[in-house]
């Protein structure tokens, strides 16, 4: 039994830019709304291109709300009103029933391919105790929940999908999707990312749509990325939300970094107060790199900086992790903070270490975190054992780019 099927009412991008280079103004594509450490740059993006996504899904970054100091709940009317602009203009075009292919190349990644398409909010589970095909992995932060639930309903449109990975049948989905591709013709839009990455949709129709969404809804469904926005579908009664599904294949797992604002003392500090709970402490030459696998991690802050193994943990394998490790042992342990706490920002792995460095340099931070990326088998095995990674530890790479394809809700 399928957990996903075609899109009732998809609105897809028109656009084309495949040879017309980044950065083009008039491109809906953008990154997801949650891919910014630094959100200034979403209204640097807006102001640049009025057209982006980004606007109708972070209306109260858009140029105007911040020279007005509106709230998200204030500028909620100025999303609606883009997003019905864009419609109205052409950017999208309304495609019955369907499932969307997806295929996304030119990246240091393989080529990656996935399906847009409306997947079962009944069948997300959070625990092992909780029954259903889509797996939930993460804590999440319940501001940013109730703004996606807000959107959705004052929108009737599901802007970002949910990134799953399908871990029972990868293989068969990803030569279906292929070949999907290669006998539908020319893509509906292309769109070239920031990296240089071209993503292209295509609208698979009737039957094929069908069997395409049944296959990428048999078996278990991994949330890689959108433990929110499932989170804000159940909260706001959907009976489906949007969705990629894609396969192991088509994905790596970047590093995702910390940078810590507001320490109570210096950075030399808290590293000493590290070493003294049983961690091997070594200060290094040099600007800070991310470590090449796990069982360290990288501290900067004051110019210096310092590789830190910590004790060895008994405990599955989310415990042995060094994202647990951070959170456990200096965030709570030796800081007294919530992993939510404001102070701690979540750098994902598109930010090299030469930038969090940077951050810290220039006062914005006392602080950064370089932690080795979560292997792909871990994270289906975590998953798989219905066990919680820690909050923001893995970052995907290539995501499916926002802006492209977007479902309408039914009215009522």
């Amino acid at each position: 039994m399928t957990a996903a099927h075609p899109i009732d009412q998809a609105w897809l991008a028109t656009h084309n830019y495949a040879s017309a280079g980044v950065g083009v103004s008039g491109s809906t594509g953008a990154k997801n709304y949650d891919e910014f450490p630094d959100e200034t740059e979403i209204t640097r993006i807006i102001e640049a291109n009025p057209a982006s996504m980004l606007g109708v899904e972070m209306p109260a970054h858009t140029p105007e709300a911040v020279a007005a100091e509106l709230t998200f709940e204030q500028a909620l009317p100025s999303a609606q009103e883009r997003l019905a602009a864009l419609k109205e203009a052409g950017r999208f075009a309304a495609f019955g029933d369907v499932a969307v292919a997806y295929r996304i190349s030119g990246g240091e990644e393989p080529v990656a391919y996935g399906v847009y398409c409306l997947v079962d909010t009944a069948e997300i589970s959070s625990s092992a105790e909780e029954p259903g095909k889509v797996i939930r992995n993460e804590d999440v932060f319940i501001e940013k929940v109730k703004q996606r639930n807000e959107l959705n309903q004052r929108l009737r449109h599901l802007l970002s999908p949910v990134l799953l990975l399908q871990s029972t049948r990868g293989e068969e989905l990803h030569a279906a999707v292929a070949a999907a591709i290669a006998g539908a013709g020319d893509p509906v839009a292309v769109d070239v990312d920031e990296s240089g990455r071209s993503h292209e949709i295509w609208a698979i129709g009737g039957e094929a749509g069908e069997a395409l969404a049944a296959l990428a809804g048999d078996g278990d469904l991994i949330v890689a990325d959108g433990n929110h926005r499932s989170l804000a579908a159940q909260v706001g009664g959907l009976d489906r939300f949007l969705a990629v599904i894609t396969t192991p294949q088509s994905v790596v797992i970047r590093p995702y970094h910390r940078l810590v604002k507001g320490l109570p003392g210096s950075a030399a500090q808290l590293v000493e107060q590290i070493g003294q709970i049983g961690a091997s402490v070594t200060e290094l030459d040099g600007p800070p790199q991310t470590p090449a696998a796990g069982g360290t991690v990288v501290v900067y802050g004051q110019g210096r900086t310092w590789e830190i193994a910590f004790p060895a943990t008994e405990g599955s394998v989310v415990d042995r992790l060094d994202h647990t490790q951070v959170e456990n042992e200096v965030f709570t342990g030796l800081l007294g903070w919530d992993a939510g706490d404001k102070r701690i920002t979540y750098v994902g792995g598109d930010y090299p270490a030469s930038w969090l460095a940077e951050q810290v340099d220039a006062g914005k931070a006392d602080l950064a975190i370089l932690i080795a990326p979560v292997t792909v088998p871990d994270f289906i095995d975590v998953n798989l054992q219905r066990l919680k990674m820690p909050r923001k530890s893995t970052w995907f790479v290539p995501k499916a780019r926002a802006g492209l394809a977007i479902a309408e809700l039914p009215k009522g």
